[in-house]
């Protein structure tokens, strides 16, 4: 990737405004370079002359203002930089966020949730050293040595010549290490991926490590993987190291140099004392912003290595079009009409010409065995993913055509494994609908067969669950996540294997609650019991696809 990223630019637009009181701030910290220098080296020039102390007293007061005006600026100059790369950063996760919420919500991409998690916490954390740091010295580096040039050709053009010969050695150097660091520094990114999937799969299956008697097996990975991001992390710090040593040798030679022709050229009185004093004092300053750009581009090449990943996955076309995304229809009847649907990364279609109709007040099982497809429909119908063949209609409209919030919002899905989030059960339940109130909440868990098990926990309705909270069954889990979808009142109620892994007991809570629902609402039940099945008003059994080598076979 490079240093400067027009991609990557673009998303400091909320920043603009901040980043534009930068390169001011740059500006005027470049012409304080320039006055501090020249009365600098008039107040030596002067003294040196037998001027008294009273006649270099403006001279020293100004110098005095302006050595502080630097400070000042300075200061300001990396507060501003810090607020403008805050605004960035919270600008990308939100961005990340809404892109995988609103556009690749089942992520087909493969992408790990711990690569994710590294990616929005701490390669977006990377990525404030360059939007904080690096994209401001780069102004001043663009900035203060062309004017030094500039002024030190006013003063003396022989000096002025000799700085622009030595002064691309600095950006030479900068280049070759530059390549090197990257290519290191995408490796330790790598790594330290590699180390935060696998840390989270290892967290999320311990109680099965557990009864495997696996945990040391494991404790050996994490150790490896953990010695293979120590040794990335190390190189790219002895490549940072030496970098820092070839910079400051390249202009401390660039010093030496001008120093000894403006040493010469006063000896042999070919050069005034005050000129020979302002590029005395202006060849450091020429050198200076090149050698922080170059230590500023290591500290940011965390965060240029991981923007690679990040803008490839903003920049993903969406599984979901939101193709006139402002109409609205009516919910049923529903109909899929020759529907298809094939999984990127898997050979053949799931669903090959599905016609399906769900009409209001009705309960239709969807039944077939694993991998026929049942779970692949209901994710079509909440518009997660889009038919590659076939439309689905709702009162006659394409979804396609719909306003796809508008869409959800009228219907409710219970998933095979529901997810509790982080709260008191109230919140886990009025997660369905956030304006409800506690007697809505307390009838939906009633009519979802959770009442009674939510008031003998500790805390009733206020218990803590999710992660770090109270443990709960599968079953109460799926009651939760029943009296969620119940507390929203959507016409259309998607239930996906409600009662698997549950026992008998608790199976026979939940059918109840469905049954309840008879008549009131439209329900797509997708289920393997019987019982469930018994439930509905009509069965739409589904079979594999066969594979295309299945097919060819056949046909011979």
């Amino acid at each position: 990737m490079r240093a400067l990223d027009r991609r990557l630019l673009r998303r400091a637009r909320p920043a603009r405004a901040l980043l534009a009181v930068d390169v001011a701030l740059a500006v005027a910290s470049t012409l304080l370079v320039l006055v501090q220098a020249s009365l600098l080296a008039w107040v030596v020039a002067e003294s040196f002359a037998g001027a008294s102390l009273a006649e270099v007293r403006e001279g020293l007061f100004l110098l005095v203002l302006t050595v502080a005006a630097r400070a000042a600026i300075a200061w300001a100059f990396e507060v501003v930089g810090r607020r403008a790369a805050a605004g960035v950063l919270s600008e990308l996760r939100l961005a990340l966020v809404r892109h995988r919420l609103g556009e690749r919500p089942v992520g087909l991409d493969r992408a790990s949730a711990g690569e994710l998690a590294a990616t929005g916490v701490a390669g977006v954390d990377a990525l404030g050293a360059y939007f904080g740091r690096y994209l401001p010295q780069v102004v001043l580096a663009c900035l203060v040595p062309v004017a030094v040039l500039a002024w030190v050709a006013a003063v003396d053009l022989t000096s002025a010549i000799v700085m622009a010969l030595t002064l691309p050695l600095v950006p030479v150097f900068m280049w070759l290490i530059g390549r090197y660091t990257e290519e290191q520094t995408r490796r330790r990114w790598t790594e330290l991926t590699q180390l935060s999937t696998r840390f989270l799969e290892l967290v999320r299956g311990l109680p099965t490590l557990r009864a495997f008697n696996r945990g040391r097996a494991q404790a050996g990975v994490i150790a490896e993987l953990s010695d293979r991001h120590r040794r990335a992390t190390m190189a790219t710090l002895r490549v940072s190291f030496l970098s820092s040593t070839v910079l400051e040798l390249a202009a401390t030679l660039g010093v030496a140099l001008v120093a000894v022709v403006v040493g010469v050229r006063l000896a042999g009185g070919g050069l005034g004392l005050q000129a020979g004093l302002t590029v005395l004092v202006l060849a450091p300053e020429l050198y200076l912003p090149l050698r922080r750009l170059g230590a500023e581009f290591h500290a940011s090449a965390d965060g240029l290595a991981v923007a690679e990943r990040l803008l490839a996955r903003l920049e993903e076309p969406p599984e979901v079009s939101r193709r006139g995304a402002r109409r609205t229809a009516t919910v049923v009847p529903v109909c899929f009409d020759g529907v298809s649907y094939a999984y990127p990364a898997r050979p053949g279609r799931v669903l090959d010409g599905l016609d399906l109709e769900l009409r209001a007040g009705e309960t239709v099982a969807l039944v077939g065995p694993s991998g026929a497809g049942k779970s692949t429909a209901a994710a079509l119908l909440l518009r997660l993913l889009e038919p590659t063949g076939g439309t689905i209609t709702a009162g006659g409209v394409d979804l396609g055509c719909l306003d796809i919030d508008a869409w959800r919002r009228r219907l409710s899905w219970v998933p095979q494994r529901p997810t509790l989030f982080r709260g008191s059960v109230a919140d886990g339940i009025r997660l369905g609908d956030p304006s409800a109130d506690d007697r809505r909440v307390r009838s939906a868990a009633r009519a979802a067969g959770a009442d009674s098990f939510v008031r003998a926990l500790p805390d009733g309705y206020g218990t803590l669950i999710g992660d770090g909270g109270r443990e709960l069954s599968a079953g109460q889990r799926t009651r939760i996540a029943l009296a969620r979808a119940l507390l929203r009142e959507a016409p259309l109620l998607i239930l996906d294997e409600p009662t698997a892994n549950l026992d008998e007991e608790s199976a026979a809570v939940v059918a109840a609650a469905i049954e309840r629902l008879h008549g009131e609402r439209t329900v797509l039940l997708i289920a393997h019991r019987s019982p469930l099945v018994g439930l509905a008003d009509r069965i739409v059994a589904l079979a594999p696809v066969p594979a295309v080598d299945d097919r060819v076979r056949a046909a011979a």
